[in-house]
């Protein structure tokens, strides 16, 4: 997954994208001003946005009002110092998915992010199921058959990805838009190891395969 952190506050901002990264795995972007913000929000593909509301160049409400006109359903989780009812009741009706007071706990954004990613992806339960494959969004485990599967930090990501879209073709060029941050260099066969990493493991005493690649499209996971 790939989310971009609009906030001002560096180290703050940096935090939070330490403990996406470390705890979840996710790919994540920084802008540090409205305008920043807005521009990444409407040039890449991501899962989720954190928009905090008092921001310099553009302020929060007016980026989110930004990010809806064209359209975009991106979860987007708002930040802000203020908890009177009249402005969370403006936040939600400019088209905000959530949001959370500062001060906040880390592990409470991380749990509210995650959901808003699953029911962006029609996905409500944690636990995401594609045939006889389960996989774990907290723990970050993987079973087949419930028999454990040891994936690398990045084939599970891979696989996570895949699963949030079961019986869907999604192309290489997607899978790296969603698992990578800005500055990567998006031309290699990464993908392709993984995936040969993913059947591998995943096949290993199954009677059918799980990953099914359409040539020149992409790859398909279901059974």
């Amino acid at each position: 997954m790939r989310i971009l952190i609009v906030e001002d506050e560096m180290r703050l901002a940096e935090n939070m994208a330490r403990s996406f990264r470390e705890s979840s795995g996710y790919a994540v972007d920084i802008a540090n001003d409205g305008e920043d913000g807005l521009f990444m929000a409407q040039s890449n593909p991501y899962d989720a946005v954190l928009l905090d509301l008092m921001l310099p160049r553009m302020d929060g409400v007016a980026v989110l009002r930004a990010i809806r006109a064209t359209h975009q359903h991106t979860p987007v989780l708002v930040l802000t110092a203020r908890d009177e009812k009249e402005s969370i009741v403006s936040l939600l009706n400019a088209g905000a998915d959530d949001y959370l007071t500062k001060p906040f706990d880390l592990g409470e954004l991380l749990a509210r992010v995650k959901a808003l990613i699953r029911r962006g992806k029609g996905q409500g339960s944690p636990v995401l199921k594609v045939g006889d494959l389960q996989i774990n969004t907290v723990d970050r485990t993987v079973q087949r058959n419930r028999k454990p599967i040891v994936l690398t930090a990045m084939e599970y990501r891979v696989l996570e990805y895949l699963a949030h879209r079961p019986r869907a073709v999604v192309s290489k060029t997607e899978l790296l838009e969603h698992l990578y941050d800005y500055n990567w260099e998006k031309f290699s066969n990464v993908i392709e190891v993984y995936i040969s990493g993913l059947r591998r493991k995943l096949n290993k005493g199954a009677s059918a395969q799980l990953i099914h690649t359409y040539r020149g499209q992409g790859y398909v996971l279901q059974q």
